[in-house]
């Protein structure tokens, strides 16, 4: 049960909505369900032997505001409260009487009206539809004074949640003030009419959150809104300091003809341009290094990004489950949304869709009233630069795999996210989290489907005396709940398939699967198989992509000539391939 609370002047113009056609014929039947004393007259249903709608309307408007025209000049301007109450699309339909005890026990609930108080201000309920009445009160009470009203929408959403309870309707998430604003009516209809998917400050408040990730500087941020098509403008002070900003989309005007803007904080409370600043104020990690960049340097630069970024994803994962500095992981999950809406918007037109869908729902979870630290951000914000400067991945190939790599992580940073807000309290925030790895899951099956079909044909093909070797340890370092989830003799071809060429690189295959095992908890895992081979196979800088030959650069490149020179060291007849985990028990690869 939604409640949406707004105010007004015009008394007699709401009602003539109200009791109208509405704006699409969608108004039926209108009729009043409940009203200050129970005898206020109905322009809807009015029984008198001649009966004048427009009349009785006019009756009903003059009563509603008599105590308003008494005050005189000690009245509010704003002096209309309005708020609509719809239930859920999958509630069952209440009636008039029920309806009439909604209404009630709102005006109660913000102390409009509260029960047994005779100076109570004067209000109506009307049903114009199946699912929703609209309360009409006028804010003067019987005694000519204003009505203490502090943090009314607060109060109603609290009095929906114990209704819904109590009537056995849908339960909806508690909000706590950080959401984003929702769209109005009158948006949502213009989008319908002028034929948009959506309304406006919807795209908006998506246009600007991939333009602000991994931007560096407040310039940078600004080009790339305006490289998105948006319309742009800010707002100075006498010094010629910014101090806003407002977007609009091209085409979206008004009835004068001009650009509908929309400012930056009332896109999202985190998108105002002094928050936007604060995020920016930490920069980004330094990236020059290999080992910043996912350690080699002839993956194709969308591939390298997205395994750097799944190393640093993992560490996010691993904060959020430490669960003993708030400020910290509610700066994590700032990078987090950062880094999703990187994806998304560079991500490969198979997984677009879901990828958008789960950066859009964990918008939600990025805020809370937890102060955010934002001093370990940087790394986050840094992979995600790298995602959006190394442009669009192919489906295919390496980009593909390493796509499916970091998305296999980032559903587990969004499940270790619902869990850290759900032990706060945060329901929004939770279920955003917990939708957010939906969208996850569907998007890495996408992503994974031809890699991982490549890895389980090689393990089905490897000989059964190597099979059972790598099943052996799968055995013995998998925990025993883990051992019967996977389904040893089915579910293990591609991880199996994995240890084999992580041996043949020169590994330790045992002593990198427990280093895999312990980089976090694997009980939240859809598949543990799964998890452990994308695993294994960036910590051991295999491909994604099984198939797949990193890409060599040009002769005459710097590139080439360290790529070449590591080729001959390979070569070397005293070079030994060293492995990444240093381990004295270190079995000799399998020939």
């Amino acid at each position: 049960m939604v409640p949406k609370i707004r105010r007004g002047s015009r008394t007699h113009g709401l009602l003539v909505y109200l009791y109208g056609p509405g704006k699409r014929d969608e108004h039926v039947d209108p009729h009043l369900v409940g009203s200050w004393d129970g005898f206020a007259p109905d322009p809807g249903r009015d029984t008198s032997p001649d009966p004048d709608p427009k009349g009785t309307l006019a009756r009903l408007a003059a009563t509603l505001d008599l105590r308003v025209k008494q005050a005189g000049d000690s009245a509010p301007t704003q002096h209309v409260w309005h708020c609509s109450v719809r239930t859920d699309p999958g509630d069952r339909m209440l009636s008039d009487a029920e309806w009439n005890i909604v209404a009630r026990r709102l005006v109660h609930a913000v102390n409009l009206a509260p029960e047994g108080d005779p100076d109570g201000c004067r209000w109506v309920a009307v049903r114009h539809a199946d699912d929703h009445i609209h309360i009409l009160a006028t804010m003067v009470r019987g005694d000519l004074r204003r009505p203490r009203m502090n943090y009314d929408f607060k109060k109603a959403q609290a009095e929906c949640r114990r209704i819904e309870k109590e009537m056995g309707l849908r339960r909806l998430k508690p909000g706590d003030g950080t959401g984003a604003k929702t769209p109005t009516s009158a948006e949502r209809f213009k989008a319908e009419r002028t034929g948009r998917p959506e309304a406006p400050r919807e795209t908006l408040r998506e246009a600007v959150r991939q333009a602000l990730a991994g931007a560096a500087t407040e310039e940078e941020f600004f080009t790339r809104l305006r490289e998105a098509g948006l319309r742009v403008k800010t707002r100075t002070a006498p010094s010629g300091d910014a101090i806003g900003y407002n977007v609009a989309l091209p085409g979206d005007r008004n009835r004068h003809g001009e650009p509908v803007w929309y400012p930056g904080s009332k896109l999202a409370p985190d998108l105002s341009l002094p928050k936007i600043r604060l995020r920016l104020a930490d920069g980004t990690a330094d990236r020059s290094t290999p080992s910043a960049t996912g350690g080699r340097t002839d993956w194709s630069p969308p591939a390298r990004e997205r395994r750097s970024a799944t190393g640093i994803a993992e560490r996010s994962a691993a904060l959020l489950a430490r669960d003993d500095d708030d400020g910290e992981a509610a700066a994590q999950l700032v990078g987090v949304g950062e880094l999703l809406d990187a994806v998304a918007q560079t991500s490969p037109a198979a997984t677009r869709t879901e990828l958008a869908a789960a950066a859009r729902a964990f918008e939600r979870a990025t805020r809370s009233h937890v102060r955010a630290e934002r001093a370990d951000t940087r790394a986050l914000r840094s992979a995600a630069r790298g995602i959006v400067q190394a442009g669009g991945a192919l489906g295919r190939g390496e980009d593909g795999g390493t796509t499916a790599m970091l998305v296999s992580t980032l559903v587990l940073v969004t499940l270790a996210a619902a869990r850290w807000h759900s032990a706060r309290g945060h329901a929004q925030q939770a279920h955003a989290s917990r939708q957010a790895a939906a969208h996850l899951r569907t998007a890495y099956h996408q992503a994974a489907a031809t890699p991982m079909r490549a890895l389980h044909d090689q393990g089905r093909a490897l000989p059964e005396a190597q099979r059972r070797t790598h099943v052996a340890t799968l055995r013995a370092v998998l925990p025993e709940k883990d051992v019967r989830a996977s389904g040893m003799a089915t579910r293990t071809d591609a991880l199996v398939a994995t240890l084999a060429q992580v041996e043949q690189a020169g590994h330790n295959s045992e002593a990198l699967l427990r280093q895999a095992i312990d980089m976090r908890e694997l009980d939240t895992a859809e598949d543990v198989n799964d998890v452990l081979v994308w695993r294994l196979r960036r910590i051991a800088q295999l491909p994604a992509h099984p198939g797949e030959v990193p890409r060599r650069p040009q002769v005459g490149t710097r590139q080439a000539r360290t790529s070449t020179s590591r080729t001959s060291e390979r070569n070397a007849p005293a070079a030994a391939p060293r492995p990444v985990v240093s381990d004295p028990n270190r079995r000799p690869p399998r020939r």
